[in-house]
């Protein structure tokens, strides 16, 4: 049954009205008709409804709501991605991938050997399709919220930001003890909330590696194999997920 992401405002009394995007989708993409069945997805208050198709107009779909349904996919711990920014398909695949894992945010960083270059010009348009990805991949993976992809940030504003957070773990291919089985064990599993920092494609240099250090982050190994950067993501967010969760 597809499923649609609707906000607080979009609620009247027992009806839902989709706009925008979502009803291009409905009439040209998937071609539904008046009394057919979609899930909607309130991403203020992450309440699920299955609903009718009881309306089309011509920039809205009117939706009856048939029942709330009780279920929430969300995880129970909030993973954050610190990015060093890749070339634009990796970003794009770490995203869609990591969204359907269960991760609730990504942020780019910009980091010593990055290669790709974004002007604040081109910014916008690149967080903008980046969200559609998490959007899309929520969608389909049945999420009952939608990760946030937020703006570029500096490697300084990253060590800034660490003390925000129970654990942040830096995977480090030149790491030989901590494991991340090892800090694993020390965590429980309620409501975390979890730093990830994932290099680029050229990898964390040392000094950064130093200065997370210095701020509280746990440097980590994953293992005797130098991970790409984009399998590192997907790799840690799936054991947190399986471990955690």
């Amino acid at each position: 049954m597809p499923k649609f992401f609707i906000n607080n405002n979009q609620i009247q009394d027992d009806n839902i009205i989709l706009i925008g995007e979502d009803v291009k989708h409905i009439k040209n993409v998937l071609r539904m008709k008046e009394n057919e069945e979609i899930l909607i997805c309130n991403i203020d208050t992450c309440e699920n409804y299955k609903c009718i198709i009881s309306l089309f107009e011509n920039e809205s779909i009117k939706c009856k709501i048939l029942s709330k349904e009780s279920y929430n996919t969300e995880p129970n711990i909030q993973i954050t991605i610190f990015q060093g920014l890749p070339k634009a398909e990796k970003m794009e695949f770490i995203i869609q991938k990591c969204t359907e894992i269960g991760a609730s945010e990504f942020v780019p960083v910009i980091m010593n050997r990055c290669i790709v270059k974004i002007d604040n010009k081109n910014e916008n348009k690149k967080i903008d399709r980046w969200q559609k990805i998490a959007e899309s991949a929520a969608k389909q993976s049945g999420r009952s919220a939608i990760p946030k992809v937020e703006n570029v940030i500096n490697f300084q504003k990253l060590c800034q930001l660490v003390e925000k957070y129970d654990i942040v773990l830096v995977a480090y291919e030149k790491e030989i003890e901590n494991t991340l089985k090892n800090e694993i064990s020390k965590l429980n599993k309620n409501n975390l909330k979890i730093g990830l920092v994932i290099g680029p494609e050229g990898g964390i240099e040392e000094e950064e590696v130093n200065k997370l250090k210095q701020t509280g982050a746990k440097i980590i190994t994953l293992g005797k194999r130098i991970l790409r950067t984009e399998t590192a993501s997907i790799y840690l967010s799936s054991i947190l997920i399986y471990e955690l969760d």
